[in-house]
């Protein structure tokens, strides 16, 4: 399992493993936080439509779902 700090995923680049749509390529574009500056949530982007979801941030460390970087 991969581990990673959530507070350095802003701008951070993801290659979805199953596309769906034709969006492959997402780069986080913001994140949430708690009122003790947790990261709870991220905002996810598709490269292609600009469509953006909102997300736990653990569900990228899920290697079935998410690739580091663009590939």
């Amino acid at each position: 399992m991969r581990q990673l700090n959530p507070s350095k995923l802003l701008l951070s680049k993801w290659t979805a493993s199953a596309p769906q749509n034709r969006e492959k390529h997402f780069l986080v574009t913001e994140l949430f936080c708690d009122d003790e500056g947790c990261v709870q949530q991220l905002e996810l982007q598709a490269l292609l439509t600009k469509r953006s979801e909102r997300l736990d941030w653990q569900v990228l460390l899920d290697e079935q779902r998410w690739i580091i970087g663009w590939r």
